[in-house]
Protein backbone atom coordinates (compact mmCIF):
# COMPACT_ATOMS: atom_id res chain seq x y z
CA UNK A 1 0.00 0.00 0.00
CA UNK A 2 0.70 3.65 -0.71
CA UNK A 3 0.45 5.40 2.86
CA UNK A 4 0.72 8.93 4.07
CA UNK A 5 1.19 9.36 7.53
CA UNK A 6 0.33 13.05 9.20
CA UNK A 7 1.98 13.21 12.41
CA UNK A 8 4.02 15.47 14.13
CA UNK A 9 5.64 13.77 16.71
CA UNK A 10 9.20 12.68 15.33
CA UNK A 11 9.93 9.14 17.36
CA UNK A 12 6.03 8.13 16.77
CA UNK A 13 6.50 9.01 12.86
CA UNK A 14 9.39 7.25 12.59
CA UNK A 15 8.62 4.28 14.41
CA UNK A 16 5.39 3.65 11.84
CA UNK A 17 7.25 4.61 8.67
CA UNK A 18 9.82 1.88 9.33
CA UNK A 19 7.50 -1.29 10.56
CA UNK A 20 5.26 -0.50 7.52
CA UNK A 21 8.48 0.14 5.21
CA UNK A 22 9.78 -3.36 6.85
CA UNK A 23 5.95 -4.42 5.58
CA UNK A 24 6.46 -3.66 2.16
CA UNK A 25 4.30 -0.49 2.01
CA UNK A 26 5.56 2.79 0.57
CA UNK A 27 4.81 5.42 2.84
CA UNK A 28 5.28 9.84 2.86
CA UNK A 29 5.04 12.03 6.08
CA UNK A 30 4.32 15.08 6.85
CA UNK A 31 4.59 16.52 10.56
CA UNK A 32 2.04 19.57 10.50
CA UNK A 33 -1.49 19.35 9.08
CA UNK A 34 -0.76 22.38 6.12
CA UNK A 35 1.41 20.02 4.57
CA UNK A 36 -0.23 16.85 5.13
CA UNK A 37 -3.54 18.61 3.35
CA UNK A 38 -1.47 19.11 0.34
CA UNK A 39 0.29 15.90 0.14
CA UNK A 40 -3.21 13.87 1.00
CA UNK A 41 -4.88 16.20 -2.34
CA UNK A 42 -1.56 16.52 -4.57
CA UNK A 43 -0.79 12.67 -4.68
CA UNK A 44 -3.12 9.50 -4.86
CA UNK A 45 -2.57 7.45 -1.61
CA UNK A 46 -4.38 4.16 -0.56
CA UNK A 47 -4.74 5.12 2.93
CA UNK A 48 -3.86 7.91 5.33
CA UNK A 49 -2.74 7.91 9.34
CA UNK A 50 -3.92 11.15 10.65
CA UNK A 51 -2.78 12.46 14.37
CA UNK A 52 -5.94 14.87 15.51
CA UNK A 53 -3.60 17.20 17.45
CA UNK A 54 -0.95 18.78 14.42
CA UNK A 55 0.40 22.26 14.25
CA UNK A 56 -0.72 24.79 11.38
CA UNK A 57 -4.45 22.81 10.71
CA UNK A 58 -5.77 20.46 13.06
CA UNK A 59 -6.68 16.63 12.09
CA UNK A 60 -10.25 17.27 12.26
CA UNK A 61 -10.40 20.00 9.99
CA UNK A 62 -7.98 18.77 7.81
CA UNK A 63 -10.20 15.54 7.49
CA UNK A 64 -13.23 17.38 6.71
CA UNK A 65 -11.43 19.54 4.22
CA UNK A 66 -9.83 16.12 2.04
CA UNK A 67 -13.77 15.23 2.39
CA UNK A 68 -15.79 18.49 1.46
CA UNK A 69 -13.24 20.29 -0.25
CA UNK A 70 -10.86 18.55 -1.86
CA UNK A 71 -13.62 16.00 -2.66
CA UNK A 72 -10.98 12.86 -1.77
CA UNK A 73 -12.36 9.59 -0.23
CA UNK A 74 -9.05 8.06 0.69
CA UNK A 75 -9.35 6.18 3.88
CA UNK A 76 -8.19 8.37 7.20
CA UNK A 77 -6.97 6.09 10.39
CA UNK A 78 -7.00 8.79 13.08
CA UNK A 79 -4.65 8.22 15.82
CA UNK A 80 -5.01 10.21 18.86
CA UNK A 81 -4.63 10.04 22.41
CA UNK A 82 -8.37 11.23 22.91
CA UNK A 83 -10.25 8.19 23.74
CA UNK A 84 -13.77 9.17 24.70
CA UNK A 85 -16.89 7.95 23.26
CA UNK A 86 -17.39 11.65 22.14
CA UNK A 87 -13.92 12.34 20.67
CA UNK A 88 -14.76 9.20 18.25
CA UNK A 89 -17.56 10.26 16.93
CA UNK A 90 -16.64 13.79 16.40
CA UNK A 91 -13.77 12.50 14.71
CA UNK A 92 -16.06 9.87 12.62
CA UNK A 93 -18.62 12.87 11.81
CA UNK A 94 -15.46 14.95 10.36
CA UNK A 95 -14.80 12.04 7.80
CA UNK A 96 -12.49 9.53 9.51
CA UNK A 97 -13.03 5.85 8.84
CA UNK A 98 -11.27 4.41 11.68
CA UNK A 99 -9.91 5.56 14.74
CA UNK A 100 -6.78 4.20 16.93
CA UNK A 101 -5.99 5.80 20.76
CA UNK A 102 -2.44 6.00 21.66
CA UNK A 103 -0.55 3.76 22.70
CA UNK A 104 -1.04 1.25 19.95
CA UNK A 105 0.54 -1.75 18.68
CA UNK A 106 2.30 -1.63 15.15
CA UNK A 107 0.77 -4.62 13.65
CA UNK A 108 -2.81 -3.60 14.48
CA UNK A 109 -2.25 -0.38 12.57
CA UNK A 110 -1.03 -2.22 9.73
CA UNK A 111 -3.90 -4.70 10.22
CA UNK A 112 -6.48 -1.94 10.42
CA UNK A 113 -4.83 -0.44 7.10
CA UNK A 114 -5.20 -3.31 5.52
CA UNK A 115 -8.90 -3.66 6.03
CA UNK A 116 -9.46 -0.20 5.10
CA UNK A 117 -8.07 -0.20 1.94
CA UNK A 118 -9.70 -3.85 1.14
CA UNK A 119 -12.63 -2.23 1.86
CA UNK A 120 -12.07 0.75 -0.49
CA UNK A 121 -11.29 -1.38 -3.23
CA UNK A 122 -14.16 -3.48 -2.63
CA UNK A 123 -16.32 -0.95 -3.43
CA UNK A 124 -15.64 -0.70 -6.85
CA UNK A 125 -16.68 -3.70 -8.03
CA UNK A 126 -20.27 -2.53 -7.13
CA UNK A 127 -22.92 -1.39 -9.75
CA UNK A 128 -25.16 1.91 -8.93
CA UNK A 129 -27.78 0.90 -6.72
CA UNK A 130 -31.23 2.92 -6.83
CA UNK A 131 -34.14 1.93 -4.49
CA UNK A 132 -37.38 4.32 -4.59
CA UNK A 133 -35.95 7.67 -4.69
CA UNK A 134 -32.61 6.85 -3.21
CA UNK A 135 -29.07 6.50 -5.68
CA UNK A 136 -25.95 5.12 -4.69
CA UNK A 137 -23.21 5.27 -6.60
CA UNK A 138 -20.10 3.26 -5.03
CA UNK A 139 -17.05 3.98 -7.44
CA UNK A 140 -17.71 7.67 -6.97
CA UNK A 141 -19.40 7.36 -2.97
CA UNK A 142 -22.38 9.94 -4.19
CA UNK A 143 -25.45 9.46 -2.61
CA UNK A 144 -28.76 11.29 -3.36
CA UNK A 145 -32.29 11.25 -2.11
CA UNK A 146 -34.25 12.60 -4.97
CA UNK A 147 -32.72 16.05 -6.71
CA UNK A 148 -30.98 16.23 -3.31
CA UNK A 149 -27.14 15.33 -2.93
CA UNK A 150 -26.82 13.56 0.54
CA UNK A 151 -23.34 13.71 2.59
CA UNK A 152 -22.23 11.05 4.88
CA UNK A 153 -19.70 10.67 7.67
CA UNK A 154 -17.79 7.78 5.89
CA UNK A 155 -19.08 4.84 8.85
CA UNK A 156 -22.73 5.97 8.05
CA UNK A 157 -21.98 5.42 4.59
CA UNK A 158 -20.28 1.98 5.48
CA UNK A 159 -23.99 1.10 7.23
CA UNK A 160 -25.87 2.88 4.37
CA UNK A 161 -24.15 0.60 2.16
CA UNK A 162 -24.37 -2.73 4.11
CA UNK A 163 -28.16 -1.86 3.95
CA UNK A 164 -28.32 -1.27 0.61
CA UNK A 165 -27.10 -4.71 -0.76
CA UNK A 166 -30.07 -6.58 1.09
CA UNK A 167 -33.28 -4.22 0.90
CA UNK A 168 -35.95 -5.29 3.09
CA UNK A 169 -33.19 -8.11 5.16
CA UNK A 170 -33.73 -7.27 8.83
CA UNK A 171 -29.45 -6.49 9.92
CA UNK A 172 -29.71 -7.76 13.89
CA UNK A 173 -27.29 -4.59 15.39
CA UNK A 174 -24.25 -7.09 16.09
CA UNK A 175 -24.51 -7.47 11.95
CA UNK A 176 -23.65 -3.89 11.63
CA UNK A 177 -21.34 -3.20 14.16
CA UNK A 178 -18.89 -6.71 13.16
CA UNK A 179 -19.17 -5.44 9.13
CA UNK A 180 -18.45 -1.70 10.22
CA UNK A 181 -16.07 -1.49 12.76
CA UNK A 182 -14.50 -5.23 12.91
CA UNK A 183 -13.25 -6.58 15.81
CA UNK A 184 -12.82 -2.87 17.63
CA UNK A 185 -16.62 -3.40 18.65
CA UNK A 186 -18.21 0.27 19.88
CA UNK A 187 -20.89 0.31 22.84
CA UNK A 188 -24.09 0.51 22.06
CA UNK A 189 -24.39 4.03 22.22
CA UNK A 190 -22.22 4.28 19.14
CA UNK A 191 -24.30 2.49 16.61
CA UNK A 192 -27.59 4.32 17.85
CA UNK A 193 -25.70 7.65 17.09
CA UNK A 194 -24.58 6.63 13.80
CA UNK A 195 -28.30 5.30 13.19
CA UNK A 196 -29.40 8.91 14.14
CA UNK A 197 -27.34 10.61 11.98
CA UNK A 198 -27.88 8.52 9.31
CA UNK A 199 -31.31 9.06 9.52
CA UNK A 200 -31.05 12.61 10.05
CA UNK A 201 -29.23 13.17 6.56
CA UNK A 202 -31.89 10.83 4.84
CA UNK A 203 -34.96 12.61 5.71
CA UNK A 204 -37.04 14.17 2.90
CA UNK A 205 -40.08 16.18 3.76
CA UNK A 206 -43.02 14.43 2.61
CA UNK A 207 -41.27 11.16 1.77
CA UNK A 208 -41.12 8.33 4.33
CA UNK A 209 -38.29 7.45 6.44
CA UNK A 210 -36.15 4.45 4.31
CA UNK A 211 -34.60 3.04 7.26
CA UNK A 212 -36.84 1.10 9.97
CA UNK A 213 -36.22 -0.02 13.13
CA UNK A 214 -37.21 -3.81 13.97
CA UNK A 215 -37.44 -3.77 17.77
CA UNK A 216 -35.45 -5.70 19.85
CA UNK A 217 -33.50 -6.76 17.02
CA UNK A 218 -32.09 -4.08 14.30
CA UNK A 219 -32.79 -2.17 11.48
CA UNK A 220 -33.58 -3.25 7.53
CA UNK A 221 -33.89 -0.67 4.52
CA UNK A 222 -37.75 -0.24 3.21
CA UNK A 223 -37.91 -0.57 -0.40
CA UNK A 224 -36.67 -2.92 -3.39
CA UNK A 225 -34.02 -2.58 -5.95
CA UNK A 226 -34.79 -0.80 -8.95
CA UNK A 227 -31.37 -1.52 -10.63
Amino acid sequence: MNILIIEDKKDIAVNLRDYLESRGHVTDSAADGVTGLHLAVAKNFDVILLDLGLPGIDGLTLCKKLREEAKRDTPVLMLTARDTLENKLDGFAHGADDYMVKPFALREVEARLVALDKRRKGRFDKSVTKIGDLLFDPSAMSLKRGDKTVKLPPKCMRILELLLDNPGKVFRRSEIEKAVWGDDLPNSETLRSHMYLLRRALASPGSPEVIETVHGIGYRLVGKSNG
